[in-house]
Protein backbone atom coordinates (compact mmCIF):
# COMPACT_ATOMS: atom_id res chain seq x y z
CA UNK A 1 0.00 0.00 0.00
CA UNK A 2 1.22 3.29 -1.23
CA UNK A 3 1.86 6.25 1.77
CA UNK A 4 0.23 9.36 1.47
CA UNK A 5 1.65 12.11 2.59
CA UNK A 6 -0.17 15.74 2.51
CA UNK A 7 1.75 18.90 2.12
CA UNK A 8 2.07 21.52 4.69
CA UNK A 9 3.97 24.44 3.30
CA UNK A 10 3.60 27.68 4.62
CA UNK A 11 3.54 31.47 2.74
CA UNK A 12 1.35 34.34 2.13
CA UNK A 13 -1.05 32.08 -0.16
CA UNK A 14 -3.14 34.83 -0.54
CA UNK A 15 -0.30 37.86 -0.91
CA UNK A 16 1.43 35.91 -4.09
CA UNK A 17 -2.03 34.68 -5.46
CA UNK A 18 -2.93 38.67 -5.42
CA UNK A 19 0.77 39.55 -6.86
CA UNK A 20 0.61 36.77 -9.69
CA UNK A 21 -3.14 37.18 -10.67
CA UNK A 22 -3.41 33.34 -9.80
CA UNK A 23 -5.94 31.58 -7.48
CA UNK A 24 -4.72 31.16 -4.02
CA UNK A 25 -5.27 26.84 -4.66
CA UNK A 26 -2.65 27.81 -7.48
CA UNK A 27 -0.86 29.31 -5.30
CA UNK A 28 -0.16 26.41 -3.16
CA UNK A 29 0.26 24.42 -5.49
CA UNK A 30 3.40 26.27 -7.10
CA UNK A 31 4.78 26.53 -3.41
CA UNK A 32 4.32 22.80 -2.87
CA UNK A 33 7.05 22.46 -5.38
CA UNK A 34 10.03 24.21 -3.61
CA UNK A 35 8.81 27.96 -5.38
CA UNK A 36 9.51 31.04 -2.47
CA UNK A 37 7.71 34.37 -2.49
CA UNK A 38 6.03 35.88 -5.70
CA UNK A 39 9.33 36.64 -7.45
CA UNK A 40 10.20 33.06 -7.72
CA UNK A 41 6.35 32.61 -8.56
CA UNK A 42 6.18 34.66 -11.35
CA UNK A 43 9.23 33.03 -12.67
CA UNK A 44 8.17 29.98 -12.93
CA UNK A 45 5.21 30.94 -14.49
CA UNK A 46 6.39 33.19 -17.16
CA UNK A 47 10.00 32.11 -17.29
CA UNK A 48 11.35 32.41 -20.64
CA UNK A 49 14.22 31.21 -22.71
CA UNK A 50 15.78 34.25 -21.87
CA UNK A 51 15.98 32.81 -18.22
CA UNK A 52 17.91 29.93 -19.18
CA UNK A 53 21.05 29.93 -16.99
CA UNK A 54 24.17 31.53 -18.59
CA UNK A 55 25.85 28.52 -20.89
CA UNK A 56 29.42 30.07 -20.44
CA UNK A 57 29.38 28.92 -16.55
CA UNK A 58 29.72 25.36 -17.86
CA UNK A 59 33.23 24.43 -16.97
CA UNK A 60 35.54 24.35 -19.80
CA UNK A 61 33.08 25.88 -22.21
CA UNK A 62 35.35 28.90 -23.89
CA UNK A 63 38.02 26.47 -24.43
CA UNK A 64 35.92 23.83 -26.44
CA UNK A 65 34.01 26.11 -28.33
CA UNK A 66 37.59 27.72 -29.49
CA UNK A 67 38.78 24.70 -30.35
CA UNK A 68 35.95 23.83 -32.20
CA UNK A 69 35.85 27.32 -34.37
CA UNK A 70 39.53 26.74 -34.85
CA UNK A 71 38.69 23.22 -36.24
CA UNK A 72 36.22 24.66 -38.51
CA UNK A 73 38.70 27.31 -39.49
CA UNK A 74 41.20 24.70 -40.31
CA UNK A 75 39.10 22.57 -41.94
CA UNK A 76 40.07 19.33 -39.87
CA UNK A 77 37.88 16.79 -39.60
CA UNK A 78 35.28 16.25 -36.64
CA UNK A 79 33.75 13.19 -35.33
CA UNK A 80 30.70 13.19 -32.66
CA UNK A 81 30.90 10.38 -30.78
CA UNK A 82 27.19 9.96 -28.98
CA UNK A 83 25.19 7.21 -27.41
CA UNK A 84 22.65 5.11 -28.58
CA UNK A 85 19.82 6.67 -26.40
CA UNK A 86 17.48 9.42 -26.87
CA UNK A 87 19.90 11.96 -24.91
CA UNK A 88 22.64 10.34 -27.33
CA UNK A 89 20.74 10.55 -29.81
CA UNK A 90 19.04 13.99 -29.58
CA UNK A 91 22.65 15.86 -28.47
CA UNK A 92 24.62 14.25 -31.44
CA UNK A 93 22.13 15.43 -33.33
CA UNK A 94 22.09 18.67 -31.99
CA UNK A 95 25.99 18.75 -32.07
CA UNK A 96 25.89 17.92 -36.33
CA UNK A 97 23.26 20.16 -37.07
CA UNK A 98 25.32 23.09 -35.64
CA UNK A 99 28.56 22.20 -36.70
CA UNK A 100 26.92 21.46 -40.64
CA UNK A 101 25.56 24.91 -40.34
CA UNK A 102 29.13 26.35 -39.66
CA UNK A 103 30.87 24.82 -42.08
CA UNK A 104 32.47 22.13 -40.63
CA UNK A 105 33.86 18.76 -42.15
CA UNK A 106 31.77 16.53 -39.65
CA UNK A 107 30.69 13.08 -39.04
CA UNK A 108 28.83 11.25 -36.72
CA UNK A 109 28.78 7.66 -34.73
CA UNK A 110 26.70 6.05 -31.95
CA UNK A 111 28.18 2.71 -30.78
CA UNK A 112 26.57 -0.33 -31.40
CA UNK A 113 24.89 -1.61 -28.01
CA UNK A 114 26.30 -5.14 -28.25
CA UNK A 115 28.72 -4.79 -30.49
CA UNK A 116 30.35 -1.39 -28.48
CA UNK A 117 29.29 -0.96 -25.29
CA UNK A 118 28.62 2.26 -24.16
CA UNK A 119 30.94 5.44 -24.68
CA UNK A 120 33.82 6.40 -26.39
CA UNK A 121 35.75 2.83 -26.59
CA UNK A 122 39.43 2.07 -28.20
CA UNK A 123 37.41 0.15 -31.07
CA UNK A 124 36.11 3.48 -32.06
CA UNK A 125 39.10 5.71 -31.33
CA UNK A 126 40.84 3.09 -33.67
CA UNK A 127 38.43 3.52 -36.64
CA UNK A 128 38.54 7.10 -36.26
CA UNK A 129 42.20 7.41 -36.52
CA UNK A 130 42.33 5.25 -39.87
CA UNK A 131 39.43 7.43 -41.02
CA UNK A 132 41.84 10.89 -40.45
CA UNK A 133 39.57 11.94 -37.80
CA UNK A 134 41.68 15.08 -35.96
CA UNK A 135 38.99 16.62 -33.74
CA UNK A 136 36.84 13.92 -31.30
CA UNK A 137 33.61 15.36 -29.64
CA UNK A 138 31.55 13.06 -27.26
CA UNK A 139 28.27 13.77 -26.41
CA UNK A 140 25.98 12.46 -23.30
CA UNK A 141 29.45 9.89 -22.87
CA UNK A 142 33.12 10.22 -22.63
CA UNK A 143 33.33 11.07 -18.79
CA UNK A 144 34.18 7.73 -18.23
CA UNK A 145 36.25 6.91 -21.26
CA UNK A 146 39.54 6.68 -19.84
CA UNK A 147 41.29 4.04 -22.11
CA UNK A 148 39.52 5.91 -25.61
CA UNK A 149 40.40 9.46 -24.72
CA UNK A 150 43.90 8.04 -23.92
CA UNK A 151 43.91 6.55 -27.31
CA UNK A 152 42.75 9.35 -28.67
CA UNK A 153 45.26 11.84 -27.17
CA UNK A 154 48.26 9.47 -27.67
CA UNK A 155 47.81 9.72 -31.48
CA UNK A 156 47.26 13.55 -31.31
CA UNK A 157 44.14 14.38 -31.80
CA UNK A 158 42.07 16.86 -30.16
CA UNK A 159 39.44 15.19 -27.43
CA UNK A 160 36.53 17.37 -26.64
CA UNK A 161 33.98 15.82 -23.72
CA UNK A 162 30.49 16.80 -23.36
CA UNK A 163 28.74 14.64 -20.98
CA UNK A 164 26.31 15.09 -17.66
CA UNK A 165 26.94 11.11 -16.31
CA UNK A 166 28.18 10.81 -12.58
CA UNK A 167 32.04 11.16 -12.54
CA UNK A 168 33.89 8.68 -11.11
CA UNK A 169 35.37 8.52 -8.15
CA UNK A 170 36.96 6.22 -5.34
CA UNK A 171 37.31 7.37 -1.45
CA UNK A 172 40.45 8.25 -0.24
CA UNK A 173 40.49 9.33 4.07
CA UNK A 174 36.74 9.81 3.75
CA UNK A 175 37.17 11.94 1.04
CA UNK A 176 35.60 11.78 -2.30
CA UNK A 177 38.97 11.51 -5.36
CA UNK A 178 37.30 12.62 -8.71
CA UNK A 179 39.08 11.00 -11.76
CA UNK A 180 38.93 12.38 -15.30
CA UNK A 181 40.24 11.31 -18.71
CA UNK A 182 42.47 13.17 -20.68
CA UNK A 183 40.74 16.02 -22.72
CA UNK A 184 41.35 19.26 -24.43
CA UNK A 185 38.00 20.49 -22.08
CA UNK A 186 35.60 18.60 -20.68
CA UNK A 187 32.40 20.09 -20.83
CA UNK A 188 30.53 18.40 -17.80
CA UNK A 189 27.91 20.55 -15.17
CA UNK A 190 28.87 18.20 -12.50
CA UNK A 191 32.45 19.65 -12.36
CA UNK A 192 32.96 20.84 -8.97
CA UNK A 193 35.86 23.06 -7.56
CA UNK A 194 38.14 22.78 -4.62
CA UNK A 195 35.50 22.43 -1.66
CA UNK A 196 32.89 20.27 -3.94
CA UNK A 197 31.17 23.06 -5.29
CA UNK A 198 29.82 22.88 -8.99
CA UNK A 199 30.84 25.65 -11.09
CA UNK A 200 27.20 25.09 -12.84
CA UNK A 201 24.48 26.56 -10.64
CA UNK A 202 21.97 23.36 -11.74
CA UNK A 203 23.85 20.35 -12.74
CA UNK A 204 20.80 17.91 -13.50
CA UNK A 205 20.80 18.79 -16.91
CA UNK A 206 21.33 16.10 -19.52
CA UNK A 207 23.59 15.39 -22.14
CA UNK A 208 21.28 17.17 -25.18
CA UNK A 209 21.18 19.86 -22.48
CA UNK A 210 25.16 20.50 -22.48
CA UNK A 211 25.39 19.68 -26.79
CA UNK A 212 22.35 22.66 -26.68
CA UNK A 213 24.72 25.06 -24.35
CA UNK A 214 27.98 24.49 -26.47
CA UNK A 215 26.26 25.15 -29.70
CA UNK A 216 24.14 28.27 -28.62
CA UNK A 217 27.77 29.87 -27.80
CA UNK A 218 29.39 28.04 -31.00
CA UNK A 219 25.97 30.52 -32.62
CA UNK A 220 27.16 33.41 -30.76
CA UNK A 221 24.38 33.05 -28.18
CA UNK A 222 21.04 34.51 -30.49
CA UNK A 223 17.86 35.74 -28.97
CA UNK A 224 15.62 33.24 -29.58
CA UNK A 225 12.48 34.33 -27.33
CA UNK A 226 9.35 35.79 -28.91
CA UNK A 227 7.84 34.32 -32.51
CA UNK A 228 9.76 33.03 -35.78
CA UNK A 229 8.01 36.11 -37.53
CA UNK A 230 10.42 38.36 -35.24
CA UNK A 231 14.13 36.47 -35.70
CA UNK A 232 16.10 37.94 -38.05
CA UNK A 233 19.08 35.24 -38.63
CA UNK A 234 18.70 31.71 -39.51
CA UNK A 235 20.88 31.23 -36.87
CA UNK A 236 17.76 32.06 -34.57
CA UNK A 237 15.77 29.49 -36.45
CA UNK A 238 18.39 26.66 -35.97
CA UNK A 239 19.03 27.39 -32.08
CA UNK A 240 15.22 27.50 -31.54
CA UNK A 241 14.75 23.87 -33.71
CA UNK A 242 17.51 22.10 -31.67
CA UNK A 243 15.67 23.02 -28.59
CA UNK A 244 12.79 21.05 -29.17
CA UNK A 245 15.59 18.10 -29.44
CA UNK A 246 17.29 19.10 -26.37
CA UNK A 247 13.33 19.06 -24.48
CA UNK A 248 12.76 15.96 -25.81
CA UNK A 249 15.93 14.20 -24.40
CA UNK A 250 15.34 16.33 -20.82
CA UNK A 251 12.36 13.88 -21.26
CA UNK A 252 13.39 11.03 -21.78
CA UNK A 253 16.33 10.75 -19.79
CA UNK A 254 13.73 11.98 -16.74
CA UNK A 255 15.77 15.03 -15.87
CA UNK A 256 13.79 17.20 -12.87
CA UNK A 257 11.24 19.79 -14.69
CA UNK A 258 12.69 22.39 -12.28
CA UNK A 259 15.01 25.53 -12.91
CA UNK A 260 16.17 26.18 -16.72
CA UNK A 261 14.39 22.62 -17.71
CA UNK A 262 11.27 23.22 -16.87
CA UNK A 263 11.66 26.60 -19.51
CA UNK A 264 13.70 23.96 -22.32
CA UNK A 265 11.22 21.47 -22.16
CA UNK A 266 7.97 24.18 -22.10
CA UNK A 267 9.22 25.89 -25.27
CA UNK A 268 11.15 22.71 -26.95
CA UNK A 269 7.70 21.05 -27.28
CA UNK A 270 6.12 23.87 -28.79
CA UNK A 271 9.23 23.12 -31.47
CA UNK A 272 8.45 19.81 -31.54
CA UNK A 273 4.99 20.35 -32.75
CA UNK A 274 5.90 22.71 -35.51
CA UNK A 275 9.12 21.17 -36.69
CA UNK A 276 10.72 22.37 -39.59
CA UNK A 277 12.65 18.97 -39.95
CA UNK A 278 11.58 16.26 -41.82
CA UNK A 279 12.19 13.48 -39.84
CA UNK A 280 10.53 14.63 -36.82
CA UNK A 281 7.56 15.97 -38.65
CA UNK A 282 7.46 12.53 -40.10
CA UNK A 283 7.64 10.60 -36.75
CA UNK A 284 5.42 12.74 -35.20
CA UNK A 285 2.83 11.96 -38.14
CA UNK A 286 3.64 8.06 -38.14
CA UNK A 287 2.42 8.22 -34.36
CA UNK A 288 -0.50 10.23 -34.83
CA UNK A 289 0.24 13.34 -33.24
CA UNK A 290 0.12 15.43 -36.23
CA UNK A 291 -1.40 19.41 -35.46
CA UNK A 292 -1.33 18.12 -32.17
CA UNK A 293 0.12 19.83 -28.99
CA UNK A 294 2.98 17.44 -27.72
CA UNK A 295 2.88 17.42 -24.01
CA UNK A 296 5.75 15.61 -21.32
CA UNK A 297 3.60 11.99 -22.07
CA UNK A 298 4.08 12.14 -25.89
CA UNK A 299 7.94 13.07 -25.60
CA UNK A 300 8.69 10.28 -22.90
CA UNK A 301 5.95 7.62 -23.80
CA UNK A 302 5.57 7.85 -27.39
CA UNK A 303 8.46 9.57 -29.19
CA UNK A 304 11.12 8.44 -27.17
CA UNK A 305 10.07 5.18 -27.40
CA UNK A 306 10.58 4.68 -31.12
CA UNK A 307 13.80 6.40 -30.99
CA UNK A 308 15.33 4.15 -28.17
CA UNK A 309 13.90 1.01 -29.98
CA UNK A 310 16.34 1.66 -32.60
CA UNK A 311 19.52 1.29 -30.19
CA UNK A 312 17.34 -1.87 -28.50
CA UNK A 313 16.63 -3.91 -31.86
CA UNK A 314 19.01 -2.83 -34.71
CA UNK A 315 20.99 0.33 -34.33
CA UNK A 316 20.65 4.24 -32.86
CA UNK A 317 22.19 5.02 -36.02
CA UNK A 318 18.97 4.71 -38.11
CA UNK A 319 17.09 7.00 -35.47
CA UNK A 320 20.31 9.82 -35.81
CA UNK A 321 19.60 9.27 -39.71
CA UNK A 322 15.89 9.86 -39.45
CA UNK A 323 17.05 13.26 -38.02
CA UNK A 324 19.41 13.94 -40.72
CA UNK A 325 17.18 12.88 -43.76
CA UNK A 326 15.87 15.38 -46.52
CA UNK A 327 14.03 13.21 -48.42
CA UNK A 328 10.81 12.94 -46.93
CA UNK A 329 9.98 9.94 -48.81
CA UNK A 330 13.18 8.37 -46.43
CA UNK A 331 11.86 9.91 -43.81
CA UNK A 332 8.61 8.43 -43.76
CA UNK A 333 9.89 5.04 -44.61
CA UNK A 334 12.32 5.38 -41.19
CA UNK A 335 9.76 7.05 -39.34
CA UNK A 336 6.85 3.78 -39.88
CA UNK A 337 9.65 1.38 -39.37
CA UNK A 338 11.10 2.91 -35.98
CA UNK A 339 7.22 2.64 -35.05
CA UNK A 340 6.79 -1.16 -36.14
CA UNK A 341 10.38 -1.66 -34.03
CA UNK A 342 8.86 0.15 -30.77
CA UNK A 343 6.23 -2.56 -31.35
CA UNK A 344 7.97 -5.62 -31.44
CA UNK A 345 10.23 -4.60 -28.49
CA UNK A 346 6.78 -3.81 -26.48
CA UNK A 347 6.23 -7.09 -27.06
CA UNK A 348 9.54 -8.54 -25.64
CA UNK A 349 9.61 -6.17 -22.79
CA UNK A 350 6.47 -7.81 -21.58
CA UNK A 351 7.65 -11.03 -22.24
CA UNK A 352 10.64 -10.56 -20.05
CA UNK A 353 8.80 -8.51 -17.12
CA UNK A 354 6.33 -11.60 -16.72
CA UNK A 355 9.74 -13.69 -16.84
CA UNK A 356 11.05 -11.65 -14.11
CA UNK A 357 8.38 -11.59 -12.06
CA UNK A 358 7.34 -14.53 -12.06
CA UNK A 359 10.75 -15.41 -10.33
CA UNK A 360 10.80 -12.90 -7.17
CA UNK A 361 6.76 -13.85 -6.85
CA UNK A 362 8.07 -17.62 -6.28
CA UNK A 363 10.69 -16.27 -3.95
CA UNK A 364 9.73 -16.38 -0.41
CA UNK A 365 10.62 -13.19 0.69
CA UNK A 366 12.40 -10.07 -1.32
CA UNK A 367 15.27 -8.93 -0.99
CA UNK A 368 15.65 -4.80 -1.04
CA UNK A 369 17.80 -4.57 -3.46
CA UNK A 370 16.95 -6.43 -6.47
CA UNK A 371 18.65 -8.41 -8.81
CA UNK A 372 17.20 -10.30 -11.51
CA UNK A 373 19.16 -12.56 -14.17
CA UNK A 374 16.78 -13.64 -17.01
CA UNK A 375 19.23 -15.91 -19.30
CA UNK A 376 16.88 -15.54 -22.09
CA UNK A 377 16.49 -11.55 -22.17
CA UNK A 378 17.68 -9.35 -24.63
CA UNK A 379 20.35 -7.20 -23.00
CA UNK A 380 19.03 -4.25 -25.09
CA UNK A 381 15.74 -4.54 -23.49
CA UNK A 382 16.84 -5.27 -19.52
CA UNK A 383 16.96 -1.95 -18.56
CA UNK A 384 13.16 -1.12 -19.24
CA UNK A 385 12.21 -4.27 -17.91
CA UNK A 386 14.50 -3.38 -14.74
CA UNK A 387 12.42 0.13 -14.80
CA UNK A 388 8.97 -2.30 -14.63
CA UNK A 389 9.98 -4.03 -12.16
CA UNK A 390 11.27 -1.33 -9.58
CA UNK A 391 7.87 0.44 -10.56
CA UNK A 392 5.95 -2.78 -9.84
CA UNK A 393 7.96 -3.65 -6.10
CA UNK A 394 9.33 -0.46 -5.68
CA UNK A 395 12.74 -1.42 -4.50
CA UNK A 396 16.14 -0.72 -6.01
CA UNK A 397 16.51 -3.26 -9.18
CA UNK A 398 19.13 -4.87 -11.21
CA UNK A 399 18.08 -6.80 -14.56
CA UNK A 400 21.40 -8.60 -15.80
CA UNK A 401 21.18 -11.48 -19.23
CA UNK A 402 23.76 -13.10 -20.81
CA UNK A 403 26.35 -10.95 -22.46
CA UNK A 404 26.69 -11.95 -26.48
CA UNK A 405 30.26 -10.95 -26.80
CA UNK A 406 32.05 -13.30 -24.03
CA UNK A 407 30.78 -16.35 -22.51
CA UNK A 408 30.81 -16.25 -18.67
CA UNK A 409 29.92 -12.33 -18.50
CA UNK A 410 27.13 -10.68 -17.47
CA UNK A 411 25.36 -7.39 -18.76
CA UNK A 412 23.14 -5.15 -17.10
CA UNK A 413 20.95 -2.24 -16.38
CA UNK A 414 19.58 -0.71 -13.32
CA UNK A 415 17.13 1.53 -12.08
CA UNK A 416 16.63 2.95 -8.20
CA UNK A 417 14.45 4.52 -6.50
CA UNK A 418 14.18 7.50 -4.11
CA UNK A 419 16.77 7.47 -1.39
CA UNK A 420 19.20 4.85 -2.83
CA UNK A 421 22.22 6.30 -5.06
CA UNK A 422 22.52 3.57 -7.40
CA UNK A 423 26.00 4.84 -8.86
CA UNK A 424 27.71 5.02 -5.13
CA UNK A 425 25.92 1.47 -4.26
CA UNK A 426 27.43 0.15 -7.80
CA UNK A 427 30.98 2.07 -6.82
CA UNK A 428 31.29 0.24 -3.29
CA UNK A 429 30.95 -2.99 -5.01
CA UNK A 430 33.95 -1.53 -8.10
CA UNK A 431 35.68 -4.75 -7.44
CA UNK A 432 32.94 -6.88 -8.64
CA UNK A 433 32.70 -5.14 -12.07
CA UNK A 434 34.13 -5.33 -15.05
CA UNK A 435 32.86 -2.24 -16.09
CA UNK A 436 29.94 0.07 -14.69
CA UNK A 437 28.08 3.57 -14.89
CA UNK A 438 25.66 5.83 -14.87
CA UNK A 439 23.84 7.62 -11.87
CA UNK A 440 21.80 8.09 -8.73
CA UNK A 441 18.93 6.95 -10.65
CA UNK A 442 19.83 4.25 -13.57
CA UNK A 443 23.15 2.96 -14.29
CA UNK A 444 24.44 -0.26 -16.71
CA UNK A 445 27.54 -2.94 -15.91
CA UNK A 446 29.06 -5.44 -16.74
CA UNK A 447 30.58 -8.42 -14.46
CA UNK A 448 31.31 -12.09 -14.79
CA UNK A 449 28.87 -14.45 -14.18
CA UNK A 450 30.54 -16.28 -11.28
CA UNK A 451 30.41 -12.93 -9.09
CA UNK A 452 26.88 -12.66 -9.29
CA UNK A 453 25.81 -13.83 -6.32
CA UNK A 454 28.36 -11.91 -4.83
CA UNK A 455 26.93 -8.42 -6.06
CA UNK A 456 23.57 -9.38 -4.56
CA UNK A 457 24.48 -10.58 -1.20
CA UNK A 458 26.92 -7.15 -0.99
CA UNK A 459 24.66 -4.61 -1.84
CA UNK A 460 21.64 -6.15 0.02
CA UNK A 461 23.94 -5.78 3.04
CA UNK A 462 25.06 -2.10 2.28
CA UNK A 463 21.97 -1.16 2.24
CA UNK A 464 20.10 1.04 4.60
CA UNK A 465 16.52 1.29 3.37
CA UNK A 466 14.06 1.29 5.96
CA UNK A 467 10.91 -0.44 5.44
CA UNK A 468 8.92 2.50 5.15
CA UNK A 469 11.94 3.54 2.32
CA UNK A 470 10.30 0.63 0.48
CA UNK A 471 6.85 1.85 0.64
CA UNK A 472 5.87 4.23 -2.71
CA UNK A 473 5.07 7.81 -1.56
CA UNK A 474 2.44 9.67 -2.98
CA UNK A 475 2.97 13.49 -2.63
CA UNK A 476 -0.29 15.07 -2.20
CA UNK A 477 -0.94 18.74 -2.25
CA UNK A 478 -3.96 19.29 -0.10
CA UNK A 479 -7.89 17.58 0.38
CA UNK A 480 -10.06 19.50 -1.81
CA UNK A 481 -13.88 18.17 -2.26
CA UNK A 482 -14.49 17.63 -5.61
CA UNK A 483 -17.72 20.32 -5.90
CA UNK A 484 -14.82 23.08 -5.39
CA UNK A 485 -13.30 21.78 -8.34
CA UNK A 486 -14.63 23.97 -11.70
CA UNK A 487 -13.14 24.06 -14.91
CA UNK A 488 -11.38 27.42 -15.16
CA UNK A 489 -9.99 26.32 -12.10
CA UNK A 490 -8.77 23.32 -13.65
CA UNK A 491 -7.87 25.41 -16.77
CA UNK A 492 -5.64 27.94 -14.68
CA UNK A 493 -3.61 24.56 -12.99
CA UNK A 494 -2.45 24.48 -16.03
CA UNK A 495 -0.13 26.55 -15.34
CA UNK A 496 2.29 24.00 -13.73
CA UNK A 497 2.96 22.40 -16.85
CA UNK A 498 5.07 20.82 -18.16
CA UNK A 499 4.62 18.26 -15.21
CA UNK A 500 7.14 15.23 -14.68
CA UNK A 501 9.57 13.94 -12.57
CA UNK A 502 10.64 17.04 -9.75
CA UNK A 503 7.62 18.85 -10.85
CA UNK A 504 4.48 16.76 -10.47
CA UNK A 505 1.16 17.83 -11.69
CA UNK A 506 -1.30 18.73 -9.19
CA UNK A 507 -2.79 15.93 -6.63
CA UNK A 508 -5.72 16.06 -4.11
CA UNK A 509 -7.43 13.82 -1.81
CA UNK A 510 -11.09 13.56 -1.03
CA UNK A 511 -12.41 11.74 1.84
CA UNK A 512 -16.35 9.34 2.05
CA UNK A 513 -16.21 9.39 -1.35
CA UNK A 514 -19.02 6.34 -2.90
CA UNK A 515 -16.86 5.06 -5.78
CA UNK A 516 -19.65 2.66 -7.63
CA UNK A 517 -17.84 0.81 -10.84
CA UNK A 518 -19.13 1.30 -14.00
CA UNK A 519 -17.75 -0.55 -16.83
CA UNK A 520 -14.20 -1.27 -18.40
CA UNK A 521 -13.09 0.82 -21.21
CA UNK A 522 -10.28 1.29 -24.05
CA UNK A 523 -8.97 -0.54 -26.61
CA UNK A 524 -7.16 -2.76 -24.09
CA UNK A 525 -10.00 -2.75 -21.72
CA UNK A 526 -7.63 -0.92 -19.04
CA UNK A 527 -9.54 1.86 -18.08
CA UNK A 528 -12.13 1.54 -15.62
CA UNK A 529 -14.71 3.72 -15.24
CA UNK A 530 -16.44 5.06 -12.14
CA UNK A 531 -19.25 7.16 -10.70
CA UNK A 532 -17.85 8.73 -7.46
CA UNK A 533 -20.88 10.46 -5.29
CA UNK A 534 -19.86 12.79 -2.13
CA UNK A 535 -21.90 13.08 0.73
CA UNK A 536 -24.00 15.50 -0.38
CA UNK A 537 -25.34 12.78 -3.51
CA UNK A 538 -23.64 14.80 -6.01
CA UNK A 539 -22.37 12.76 -8.68
CA UNK A 540 -18.79 12.84 -10.75
CA UNK A 541 -17.27 10.95 -13.36
CA UNK A 542 -14.11 9.42 -12.56
CA UNK A 543 -11.48 7.47 -14.59
CA UNK A 544 -8.62 5.04 -13.12
CA UNK A 545 -5.94 3.98 -15.81
CA UNK A 546 -5.67 0.69 -14.41
CA UNK A 547 -7.13 -2.83 -15.25
CA UNK A 548 -9.15 -4.14 -13.19
CA UNK A 549 -7.66 -7.42 -12.61
CA UNK A 550 -5.82 -5.09 -10.61
CA UNK A 551 -8.45 -3.34 -8.54
CA UNK A 552 -10.58 -6.61 -8.02
CA UNK A 553 -12.33 -4.85 -4.44
CA UNK A 554 -13.50 -1.76 -6.62
CA UNK A 555 -14.19 -3.07 -9.85
CA UNK A 556 -17.37 -5.43 -8.90
CA UNK A 557 -21.25 -4.70 -8.61
CA UNK A 558 -20.73 -3.57 -4.90
CA UNK A 559 -20.71 0.89 -4.07
CA UNK A 560 -17.33 1.11 -1.59
CA UNK A 561 -17.34 4.28 0.60
CA UNK A 562 -13.25 5.31 0.13
CA UNK A 563 -10.46 8.07 0.48
CA UNK A 564 -9.79 8.72 -3.05
CA UNK A 565 -6.72 10.52 -4.21
CA UNK A 566 -7.38 12.02 -7.58
CA UNK A 567 -6.42 14.80 -9.96
CA UNK A 568 -8.86 16.85 -12.51
CA UNK A 569 -8.86 16.85 -15.95
CA UNK A 570 -10.57 18.51 -18.78
CA UNK A 571 -11.73 15.74 -21.51
CA UNK A 572 -12.90 17.39 -24.75
CA UNK A 573 -15.07 15.34 -26.97
CA UNK A 574 -16.65 16.31 -30.01
CA UNK A 575 -16.41 20.01 -28.76
CA UNK A 576 -17.81 19.54 -25.74
CA UNK A 577 -15.79 19.78 -22.49
CA UNK A 578 -15.90 18.73 -19.13
CA UNK A 579 -14.71 17.93 -15.81
CA UNK A 580 -13.26 14.68 -15.42
CA UNK A 581 -11.74 13.39 -12.47
CA UNK A 582 -8.45 10.87 -12.71
CA UNK A 583 -8.07 8.42 -9.50
CA UNK A 584 -4.47 8.17 -8.65
CA UNK A 585 -5.07 5.98 -5.51
CA UNK A 586 -7.88 4.76 -3.29
CA UNK A 587 -8.34 3.00 0.50
CA UNK A 588 -10.97 1.44 1.08
CA UNK A 589 -13.21 2.33 4.39
CA UNK A 590 -15.92 -0.01 3.55
CA UNK A 591 -18.94 -1.31 1.41
CA UNK A 592 -21.66 0.87 0.61
CA UNK A 593 -25.19 0.47 1.92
Amino acid sequence: MAKWLVAAKKADFAGIAKACDISVVTARLIRNRGVIGAEATKKYIHGTMNDLIDPMRLPDMQKAVELIRSAIREKKKIRIFGDYDVDGICSTYIFYATLTHLGADVSTVLPDRVKDGYGLNPHMVDQALQDGVQVMITCDNGIAAFEGAKRAKDAGVTVIITDHHEIPYEEKDGKLCHHLPEADAIVEPKLTDSLGIPYYPFVDICGAMVAFKVCEVLLNMPDITGEPEIWQSPEQGLLRELSGFAALATVCDVMPLQNENRIIVRYGLQELARSRNLGMRSLVEAVGLKDMPITCYHAGFVLGPCLNASGRLENATMALQLFKEKNLTEATKIAEELKELNESRKELTEKGYEEARKLLDEKESLDRVLVVYLPESMETIVGIVAARIKEHYFRPTIVLTDAKEGEGFLKGSARSIEGYDMYAEMNRCADLFEAFGGHKMAAGCTLKKENLDELTRRLNENCTLTDEDLQNTIHIDMELPLHYVSLPMTKEMEVLEPCGTGNSRAMFVVRNLTLEFIECIGRRRNVCKFRGKDEKGHAYNMIWFTPATEIPDLACATPHLCHVVYYPSINEWHGMRELQFVIKDVRIVRQSS
